[in-house]
């Protein structure tokens, strides 16, 4: 999948899960992120995302796109965070996620699916 940011375009690979699969049903999607405890990118999602078969709970890696399953939202992790209950990964920038990073104030993204 793509999101864009601005006028950069950031690639990204989503895993085989559930969630990841639901996720994916709802592209393309136009979110507004917004930064949360310095750590990562979050944003409401439209719809639920089944969560049947996926771990209880994952750390994060810089680049990481999860779901926080306990509130329904998108996280985009540019900091690690060690290992929470309800996180689920739903998979990860292929490169250098410095175009989200650099915006204290809420922004938007497009998600699509690759072309």
């Amino acid at each position: 999948m793509t999101v864009t940011v601005g006028s950069t375009v950031l690639s990204a690979t989503l895993g085989a899960g559930a969630a990841a699969r639901d996720f994916l049903a709802l592209l393309p999607l136009r979110l507004t992120l917004a930064d949360f405890h310095g750590i990562e990118k979050v944003a409401d999602l439209p719809a639920a995302l089944s969560t049947e078969g996926e771990p209880a709970g994952t750390a994060a890696e810089i680049g990481d796109i999860a779901l926080y399953a306990p509130w329904g939202n998108l996280a985009i992790f540019y900091r690690p965070f060690p290992r929470s209950a309800g996180l689920v990964r739903l998979g990860a920038f292929d490169g250098d996620i410095a175009a989200l990073e650099g915006h204290s104030e809420p922004f938007d993204v497009i998600i699509e699916r690759a072309g």
